[in-house]
């Protein structure tokens, strides 16, 4: 019998699981949130996923669980591990990323370069910080944000006074440092059950009103030392944290020539759709392979650059499937992957890769297929 690989989510990275669990041999299944969603395909389970007994329920016909998202309870977490379900990341990984507070103190213990921060619970202690920080910092929520939700810049504490407000008693919200920095980069890591970790190129990430707009691969103008710098921060937090699967640490490239981790995801990230068709082993893939204990593929870039588009909303008009045609005439070389998502003003309804060795080009092509699904 096939390995049984079950994915809690079911949006669209868990749809891209779907065809290198096939061609691995694996059989996935997922626990989807509701009918009709990204990864419908493979949804054996509708049910919520805080719910302790659905998701019991979802694990015992799986060898192994992962995950499309972080928000998984630890409660529920910790309980199937305790049932004996196998979990990868398991939830002494995955608390880091659920937690931007845990993380950031895990973080300082294991070294790791980033911006300053502290928890704060009051409007006193955010405009101290402010105060020590040139009158500005960016608070976060510790809990639940994606995708510039639950993040403000903020000039006077007062500014996050209803999210101050709103703490339960033994709650903070985390302020940093507003970062000087001149770009974002992101660094992968993949790391297998059995500690075999390897890494991708270090990429540049562009956001739009906080929403990933474009990665190229690798970072242009990328230093020898920027690039040893982002894979060794990559691999220390890895391991030290223990992630098994793959991990993404988003990083600001700083004016003055420092490299800081911002934020981490533990499963496939926008950042590295890239390698879907750019890489020999796509992220996708090499999740599966790490859950499953099997060897790491290569990494190895199979073109000079790699550039990723997304496309955020979708048509205002008539459907993502018939701009289809036009887009491959035109743009043959373009890579095209859709969610199966409803249009909707800002949101990832699919993305496009192209692999080349003139990054000029790749950027120009990649741009103008996307423009076809808008």
């Amino acid at each position: 019998m096939a390995m049984r690989v079950g994915v809690i989510g079911g949006g669209q990275l868990a749809r891209m699981m779907i065809a290198p669990a096939v061609e691995l041999g694996l059989e996935i299944r997922v626990l989807a949130e509701d009918e009709g969603m990204s990864a419908g395909l493979a949804a054996t389970a509708v049910g919520d996923y805080r719910d302790l007994e659905v998701v019991r329920a979802f694990a015992a016909d799986v060898d192994v669980v992962t995950f499309d998202h972080e928000h998984v309870p630890q409660s529920v977490l910790r309980a199937l591990v305790a049932d004996g379900v196998v979990v990868h990341p398991g939830p002494d990984a995955l608390q880091f990323a659920q937690d931007k507070l845990v993380m950031r103190a895990r973080l300082a213990e294991l070294g790791v370069p980033q911006p300053d921060w502290a928890p704060v619970r009051d409007v006193a202690e955010l405009q101290a910080f402010l105060d020590a920080h040139a009158g500005a910092g960016v608070v976060k929520t510790p809990r639940g944000g994606y995708d510039g939700k639950g993040v403000r810049v903020v000039r006077a504490a007062e500014e996050a006074q209803d999210w101050l407000d709103g703490l339960a008693e033994d709650d903070a919200l985390l302020v940093e440092e507003l970062v000087p920095f001149v770009r974002e980069l992101a660094q992968q890591v993949a790391r297998r059950r059995s500690g075999e970790i390897v890494a991708y190129p270090v990429v540049e990430t562009v956001q739009r009103d906080g929403v990933c707009a474009e990665v190229i691969a690798p970072a242009p103008a990328a230093a020898e030392r920027l690039v040893r710098v982002a894979e060794e921060i990559g691999r220390t937090i890895a391991e030290g944290l223990g992630v098994t699967g793959m991990l993404a640490v988003e990083l600001f490239e700083t004016d003055d020539e420092r490299i800081l981790v911002n934020e981490l995801a533990m499963r496939p990230h926008n950042s590295g759709h890239w390698s879907q068709d750019g890489a020999v082993t796509g992220q996708f893939e090499q999740h599966l392979r790490a859950v499953v204990d099997l060897p790491l593929g290569s990494t190895a870039p199979r073109a000079a650059w790699s550039v990723m588009v997304n496309i955020l909303g979708g048509p205002a008009e008539g459907t993502l499937e018939e701009r289809f045609p036009a887009a491959m005439v035109e743009h043959p070389q373009a890579k095209i992957h859709t969610y199966g998502k409803a249009p909707r003003p800002g949101r990832k309804v699919g993305h496009v890769n192209v692999a080349d060795d003139d990054l000029d080009d790749a950027v120009y092509v990649a741009r103008a297929a996307a423009a076809h699904f808008l």
